[in-house]
């Protein structure tokens, strides 16, 4: 195909193929793909629950999706449910009818976080053997569920919290010390439903999907320990500055003074299914069947993309010159396509978050080349703690904003990449989505 795309028509095109991807993704489908009612009947993935055998039917769980997961399934079950009580982030609503929606604080868990927590664990101990729970798991639910453990406040979850963010621990990481200060995640909320029959939808915002760290793993057994905790710590150097109580509830459990969370065998899981209902794979794909109708040919690198942001955009911006200068590895008209989720180690002061950073970084590798424009964003349609879900560049970026007195390296090395987009107008700003499966990066070559 001829090189006719100028910079504009890739720009309007990279915004298609996000937006096809984010259509892909919707949790209300993706719900009624998984949870069918035939009579009296719930078929769940090949499992059938017959709704005969249960007193009340109660819906609960936390996360960006929770809204319109619930949505789905109140469709389905109707007036069947009992009660219901999610967890969501501000803002990420829908009309519900038996569910209530606490809206509380993410990526810091707040107090009202704590207090919606505390009245989903009141409702799971009310429940018994012959009841059933539908918990709807999604992106955030760690930090929409702070259920702080005894004698750990939710002042020193809170900064416990900034402390792995800043450090660039990667989510495995901050999920494994989340699950050790907490009563419901690491298999907690499992172990406050039990006797009562619990079915997991889950949408999966974690690199290869594992159930144990999506959302912090509320309703499966837990693989970390307190001594994986503890190296931790160590290792981003945190002994000295994390909370004095978070520290010394590690170091009793490491001595079997506290009881560990849930493992593998614990009979409290054999009354629970867990069911993965969306993934970035999905998303991905829809990019790549999205870019070929429109003529490009697409390259699915990965949706395994950890590390750190900045080096992870080096990588994406190499492709992208390779495809400019050799047509290797597809010709243009190309559209590379990642997914997963990458970490910023913070050392500016500015405000942005890994998506925008991503963009930055990788406008100031492609100055210069031809007809090239990159988009990161969030599938939540929030990046980092702004209102925008990540940002577009293409190979004009730095000088448009050298002429505007924007020095895009100074910006950068701030971490101040949202003021930079900001000023610019290149902010990709969906407002929330009611999704969340990570990340999706596109580079459109021309």
């Amino acid at each position: 195909m001829a090189k006719d795309r100028n910079l504009q028509q890739l720009r309007t095109d990279v915004i298609e193929i996000f937006n096809h991807a984010l259509r892909a993704v919707d949790p209300v489908e993706a719900v009624k793909r998984h949870l069918k009612l035939e009579g009296e009947d719930l078929r769940v993935n090949g499992k059938t629950y017959s709704l005969r055998d249960y007193g009340h039917i109660a819906v609960t769980g936390g996360g960006k999706a929770g809204a319109s997961m619930a949505l789905a399934v109140e469709e389905i079950l109707g007036d069947r449910i009992t009660r219901g009580v999610i967890n969501v982030k501000y803002g990420h609503l829908s009309e519900l009818k038996r569910v209530k929606l606490n809206e509380v604080g993410h990526p810091i868990p707040d107090q009202k976080g704590v207090s919606g927590a505390k009245e989903i664990g009141g409702l799971l101990e009310q429940l018994g053997e012959k009841d059933l729970v539908i918990c709807l798991i999604s992106g955030g639910g760690s930090a929409l569920l702070p259920s702080p453990a005894e004698g750990i406040s939710l002042e020193d979850k809170q900064k416990m919290t900034n402390l792995l963010l800043e450090c660039g621990a990667n989510i495995n990481e901050i999920n494994a010390i989340r699950k050790h200060i907490s009563k419901l995640k690491g298999g907690g909320l499992a172990r406050l439903a039990y006797p009562s029959t619990l079915i997991a939808f889950i949408l999966s915002d974690v690199v290869g999907d594992p159930l144990d760290v999506i959302g912090s793993g509320p309703t499966v057994p837990d693989k970390s320990t307190f001594g994986d905790c503890m190296a931790i710590l160590r290792k981003y150097h945190l002994s000295e500055k994390a909370p004095e109580s978070i520290k010394d509830r590690i170091q009793r459990g490491i001595k079997a003074e506290i009881e560990e969370t849930p493992k593998a065998g614990n009979p409290i899981f054999e009354k629970t299914h867990n069911v993965i209902i969306g993934s970035n794979i999905i998303a991905v794909k829809a990019a790549e069947q999205r870019a070929s109708k429109l003529g490009y040919n697409p390259l699915i690198l990965s949706t395994f993309i950890e590390g750190e942001t900045r080096e992870a955009a080096g990588v994406h911006a190499a492709i992208a010159k390779e495809i400019v200068k050799t047509n290797h590895p597809i010709s243009p008209p190309a559209c590379v396509i990642s997914g997963g989720e990458t970490t910023v180690t913070i050392r500016g002061k500015g405000l942005g978050g890994r998506n925008q950073e991503f963009v930055l970084a990788s406008a100031l590798d492609i100055q210069g080349l031809e007809d090239v424009v990159v988009l990161s964003g969030g599938t939540d349609g929030t990046d980092g703690p702004t209102d925008a879900a990540g940002a577009i560049a293409d190979v004009d970026t730095v000088k448009r904003a050298h002429e505007l007195g924007l020095d895009a390296t100074a910006y950068l090395e701030d971490n101040d990449s949202y003021h930079f987009f900001e000023k610019l107008g290149d902010l990709l700003v969906t407002g929330p989505t009611n999704t969340n499966v990570m990340d999706l990066r596109l580079i459109l070559v021309g």
